[in-house]
């Protein structure tokens, strides 16, 4: 398919040599080939779905002015494809989003999205559709952006209600990093937990940031709401918060995302249109080099199927007379959980029974207690 339909060109940026900007295809006046790409990247000028809807366009040149002449050496092709514009309504930016992000994962490339309110990230999941497996989503947010009374429209605070009810559904598990506990109530809770999703507050996180690791890492699918991120150190969301996440914890995040063999999508959200200070874009550019950094350093350890290079460590369980098997990559010390399900099960699940973890999830069932992660991964493959 002929994606240039969906795209306008942006301006020329000045670049310097040995930058993310040398290793980068951009729509200026001919259409990139993208599909010799290893990252697609684009901008979507679409706030429809925001509660607070405002029709400026996006500050994108500047944002690209900074990550372009970021320093950069090694053989990764990127491809900007340049502005997707929004459609006559909604629902045609969500076609386009839909059919772009298809033809992107059909050829297995990274795609990083920029831009537009949040709801976007419905158009993004519909893309997975005609690939007919199930996927993982993982939000950077800090509410659940799930309405429990019903609402029609589709927008930035309750996309999360129209993805589950989505047909065909093809959400295997859905997480929240960095919730906070007065934007989140009790229902809310009580919802993800009958689902058997994750979430870990804002609160968990600080000063401990590598427990995002694992979620990330059995990602397929990441929406990061900007809004997340603390007034202090950025100021270019649209919903501005006193309590967030430093610039520094986002940035690591954006690695271990990038990191993840499994993260095929990664989407910036709920960026405010207008004119950024150039202290915001600089922010924004650094969570796109970031991504881009830890793709460079995949280590494509993930174990889809094949166990054969991973070290297999056995724990009995006294309780259930079983054992509960761990897998760790030589390459790259990461630790994987085993969950078995019933035989009979669709094979389309397999990559979903091997579970990311942390050592100190085996030293927990050392000492003869199952983790959180194995009882919730094992209600839903059986």
């Amino acid at each position: 398919m002929d994606l240039s339909i969906y795209f306008k060109p942006i301006e020329k940026i000045e670049i310097k040599n040995k930058s993310i900007g040398s290793i980068t295809s951009a729509f200026n006046s001919s259409f990139p080939d993208w599909e010799s790409s290893d990252i697609v990247f684009f901008t979507v000028h679409e706030n429809r779905g925001a509660s607070v809807y405002d029709d400026n366009d996006l500050d994108h040149i500047s944002i690209r002015q900074k990550l372009y002449n970021f320093k950069w050496e090694g053989d990764l092709k990127i491809t900007d494809l340049g502005i997707l514009q929004s459609g006559s309504k909604i629902k045609d930016t969500y076609s386009a989003l839909a059919e772009i992000t298809f033809e992107v994962q059909k050829k297995g490339k990274l795609l990083l999205i920029l831009g537009g309110s949040q709801d976007l990230t419905f158009a993004n999941y519909a893309g997975y559709e005609k690939l007919e497996q199930p996927i993982n989503l993982s939000c950077i947010d800090h509410s659940f952006d799930v309405a429990l009374e019903k609402e029609e429209q589709i927008s930035s605070s309750n996309f999360i209600n129209h993805l589950l009810l989505h047909k065909p559904n093809l959400l295997f598990n859905f997480s929240i990093l960095g919730c906070q506990q007065y934007y989140v109530g009790k229902e809310d809770i009580r919802f993800f937990d009958e689902l058997y999703f994750d979430y870990l507050r804002l609160g968990e996180l600080q000063n401990a940031i590598a427990k995002s690791e694992p979620i990330l890492r059995n990602t397929d699918l990441l929406s990061v709401d900007l809004s997340s991120i603390r007034f202090s150190d950025f100021n270019g969301s649209k919903f501005s918060s006193t309590n967030g996440f430093f610039g520094n914890e986002m940035c690591q995040m954006m690695k271990y995302a990038g990191i993840s063999d499994k993260i095929s999508s990664i989407g910036l959200y709920n960026l405010k249109s207008g004119n950024l200070r150039l202290v915001d874009s600089e922010l924004i550019g650094q969570l796109l080099f970031f991504a881009i950094l830890g793709y460079s350093l995949r280590k494509k350890d993930y174990p889809f199927g094949n166990k054969k290079e991973l070290i297999k460590y056995s724990v009995f369980h006294e309780d259930t007379k079983h054992d509960l098997v761990f897998h760790k990559s030589a390459k790259s010390e990461r630790w994987w959980l085993e969950v078995p399900y019933p035989p009979t099960k669709d094979f389309k699940f397999e990559r979903h029974h091997l579970i990311p973890c942390n050592y100190e999830d085996y030293e927990i069932a050392q000492n003869g207690v199952i983790p959180d992660l194995w009882w919730k991964t094992y209600r839903k493959l059986n």
